[in-house]
C-alpha cells in the first residue's frame, strides 16, 4: 500500500516533535496504519533557523498554501496556532480534499462547527486529539471508549501555568506576580499571560470536552471564565488547613434545567486524585453513568507528549481512508444530524458549594449578621473558623464554608454583607466542588 504523505504547517516545538516521533517510531506507526506515514513537506517562517528536528527528506517553503495545493499530500497537519488566517487555511485544505490533525484549541473551538460541517460535505476527516490536554487521550477517551455512557458531568486542570502557578504557591508559600514571573521566565507562560491565568485557554479546551461529552454544539461564547489572579496566599493556606487544595478548573456538568460550563479557581477536597496534580501536569475525572468516574492524567503540553497525540490521529486517519465517511467516527462522538441544543445555565443559574473570606470588626454581632444575611438567602454554613486579628488589625479574619446554593442567592448575599458596616472590605469568594 502506498505511503500516506503529510504536510505540516509550521516546524516549531509541536511540529518538530511530530517530525521526530514520526521518524523515530516509523516502523512502529506502519505497523500500526497499515502503510507507511511521511511528512513530505513543512511550511515554515524562516527556511535558516535552526530547528528541533531533522528536516532531512521535507520540502520546507515559507507558504503554507504550497501544501494546501499540492496534490500529492494526503493530510495536513496544522500546528500554526491561532483562529484568524489559520480558519481560512484549515477550510482551504478541506476544500482540496485534505484530512487535516490540528493542535489548535481556539481554531476549533470558536470556529470547529463550520469546519466540521465543510469537512462533512467534502467526506474528509478533521482531528483533533491534541487540541485539549496535550498527550492525554481525553478526546478519544470520550468519544470512544464511554461512547456506551451517559456523561453526568466532567471536571479538569486543562492548564498547566495556571496549575504551577498553585502548586507553587501552596508548597512554597509564594504570591501570585512572584511565581507568574517565574513561569514566563522558565517559559511556561507567555510575555502576556492572559489566556492562562484568565481560564480562556481553559474555556476554549472545556468548550470541546463539552461538545464530544454531551452531544451539544461547540459554543465557548456561553462558557464562564474566571482567572486566578485574585487568588492570594492567604486563601491557599486556609484552603489547605480546611482539608481543601485550589485549583483552576473547567467543569462542564448536565442538570435537569440545562448545561453549567464554567472554569474557576475551585476548592476540592486535599483526598481527591485531581487535587495532587500538581506543577504542570495536566487530569480530566469524568463521570459516566456506567463506568463511574474515571481520572485521566499525563503531560498538557510539550513538543513529544503533544505530538504523541499528533502521530495518534495520523494513524487513525490512515486507517480510515480507504473507509466510507458515513463509517467513521463523528468528529463530535455523536452523529452531526443528532446534535442537540441543550441550554447552556447562565452563572446565576450555577449549584456550588462557597469558601468565603471576609474581614469584620471584633464587635458583638458582627458575625451574626453576616450568617443572618446567608440564612436570609437561603444558604447554610457547613463551617466557620475565626481566626485573630494580625498585628494591630482590629479586623478578624473569617473564614465560612457553606453547602450548595444556587450562583444568584450568593451574589445578593455576598452584595449585603458587604455592605455592612462591621465588614471591612470585599468578601473573596471562591467556588467549592466535592466531585463525588
Amino acid at each position: 500500500m502506498k505511503p500516506v504523505k503529510v504536510g505540516v504547517l509550521g516546524l516549531g516545538t509541536v511540529g518538530g516533535g511530530t517530525v521526530n516521533v514520526l521518524k523515530r517510531n516509523a516502523a512502529e506507526i506502519a505497523r500500526r496504519a497499515g502503510r507507511e506515514i511521511t511528512i513530505t513537506r513543512a511550511s515554515v517562517k524562516d527556511l535558516d533557523k535552526l530547528r528541533i528536528c531533522d528536516t532531512q527528506g521535507i520540502i520546507l517553503t515559507t507558504d503554507p498554501m504550497d501544501i494546501i495545493n499540492d496534490p500529492d499530500i494526503d493530510i495536513v497537519v496544522e500546528l500554526i496556532g491561532g483562529a484568524g488566517l489559520v480558519k481560512e487555511l484549515v477550510l482551504k485544505a478541506i476544500s482540496n480534499g485534505k484530512h487535516v490533525v490540528t493542535a489548535n484549541k481556539s481554531l476549533i473551538a470558536l470556529h470547529g462547527n463550520e469546519i466540521f460541517a465543510k469537512a462533512s460535505e467534502k467526506g474528509v476527516i478533521v482531528a483533533f486529539e491534541a487540541a485539549v490536554a496535550g498527550g492525554i487521550p481525553i478526546i478519544k477517551a470520550i468519544r470512544e471508549g464511554l461512547s456506551g455512557n451517559q456523561i453526568e458531568w466532567l471536571a479538569g486542570i486543562i492548564n498547566g501555568t495556571g496549575n504551577f502557578i498553585l502548586t507553587e504557591m501552596r508548597d512554597k508559600g509564594r504570591d501570585f506576580n512572584d511565581v507568574l514571573a517565574e513561569a514566563q521566565a522558565l517559559g511556561y507562560a507567555e510575555a502576556d499571560p492572559t489566556f492562562d491565568v484568565e481560564g480562556i485557554d481553559a474555556g476554549h479546551k472545556l468548550t470541546i470536552l463539552a461538545s464530544i461529552a454531551f452531544g451539544i454544539p461547540l459554543q465557548f461564547d456561553k462558557v464562564y471564565t474566571e482567572g486566578i489572579t485574585g487568588i492570594t496566599r492567604l486563601d491557599v493556606e486556609y484552603a489547605e488547613q480546611l482539608g481543601y487544595r485550589i485549583k483552576h478548573l473547567g467543569i462542564a456538568r448536565k442538570m435537569p434545567n440545562g448545561i453549567e460550563l464554567r472554569v474557576h479557581p475551585t476548592l476540592i477536597p486535599e483526598r481527591r486524585l485531581i487535587a495532587n496534580v500538581n506543577g504542570v501536569m495536566n487530569a480530566v475525572v469524568v463521570k459516566g453513568d456506567a463506568v463511574g468516574p474515571s481520572l485521566y492524567y499525563g503531560a498538557g503540553a510539550g513538543a513529544e507528549p503533544t505530538a504523541s497525540a499528533v502521530v495518534a490521529d495520523l494513524i487513525d486517519v490512515a486507517r480510515a481512508l480507504t473507509s466510507d465517511p458515513e463509517n467513521r467516527v463523528p468528529h463530535l462522538a455523536f452523529q452531526a444530524d443528532a446534535l442537540v441544543d441543550i441550554p447552556v445555565l447562565p452563572a446565576a443559574q450555577f449549584r456550588t458549594a462557597y469558601y468565603l473570606r471576609l474581614n469584620a470588626e471584633d464587635k458583638p454581632g458582627a458575625l451574626a449578621d453576616v450568617t443572618r444575611i446567608l440564612a436570609d438567602h437561603h444558604i447554610s454554613i457547613e463551617a466557620i473558623i475565626q481566626r485573630e486579628p494580625a498585628g494591630d488589625a482590629t479586623a478578624i479574619p473569617i473564614i465560612l464554608l457553606t453547602e450548595i446554593t444556587l450562583e444568584h442567592e450568593m451574589n445578593a448575599a455576598i452584595t449585603k454583607i458587604e455592605a455592612l458596616k462591621t465588614v471591612t472590605g470585599k468578601v473573596n469568594r471562591i467556588r467549592l466542588e466535592t466531585l463525588r
